[in-house]
């Protein structure tokens, strides 16, 4: 088990618009070490949006290096990156990103069916995970009848479905009300102190100031 669970080195991220070269991670190294909180903050076109997209293995770097857990992941195919996003990474969306049409409890279950877990195992895994975020008397709901704060504590139970290595939020509390808000970083703060490793993007300074660590990007590339 290596100290050092995110390795990025040299990080380049190009997209074309027609002739034209449009650079949105420019020389990115970066170590994020097992158990910390870091917030990522820049202000919009910075290149948060696509580090977070590349540390997810939802996109790929044009350049340079990763390594999750000691693994690089460059030279993976599709579903071998496939398999370990499933397997050591769980997403917080801001917007959620719930199926419509499956109850709080089923939507939990998501990344156990994708990773093979048997049937009777994962439904008890997503019962207890609901539990934990308060939702158990909602379990049977589904997301047109939750709350926005409910919709983002089943998207946290989701996120940990699989226990993974690395927790990717993006804006979690940016759809939410302040007291709801609030409900909600509380949760991310007591996943860090339980020994849980997030990279959070956000805007709001206050919720940076939360986390243990800040990496600010300007124009895709790190600040000082």
């Amino acid at each position: 088990m290596t100290e050092i669970l995110v390795r990025l080195g040299r990080l380049e991220r190009v997209y074309r618009k027609g002739a034209e070269a449009v650079p949105a991670l420019r020389d990115v190294s970066l170590e994020i070490r097992r158990g910390e909180y870091v917030a990522v903050m820049g202000p919009s076109g910075s290149g948060k949006s696509t580090l977070l997209h590349v540390l997810g293995l939802l996109d790929q770097p044009t350049s340079g290096s990763y390594a999750l857990d000691g693994e690089e992941v460059g030279g993976l195919d599709d579903d071998a990156r496939s398999r370990l996003r499933n397997r050591a990474i769980g997403f917080i969306f801001q917007s959620f990103n719930l199926f419509p049409q499956l109850d709080v409890v089923a939507n939990v279950e998501v990344p156990m069916l994708y990773a093979g877990v048997p049937a009777p195992d994962r439904r008890a895994r997503a019962e207890l995970l609901v539990e934990a975020v308060g939702l158990s008397p909602r379990r049977g709901h589904r997301p047109g009848e939750l709350s926005g704060g409910e919709m983002q504590r089943v998207a946290i139970a989701r996120a940990l479905a699989n226990d993974p290595l690395l927790i990717l939020a993006d804006e979690p509390t940016g759809n939410l009300d302040t007291a709801t808000a609030e409900t909600v970083a509380t949760m991310l703060d007591d996943l860090h102190r339980q020994g849980r490793t997030i990279v959070m993007v956000t805007h709001n300074p206050d919720l940076g100031k939360r986390t243990g660590r800040v990496v600010r990007l300007r124009d895709g590339s790190l600040q000082p």
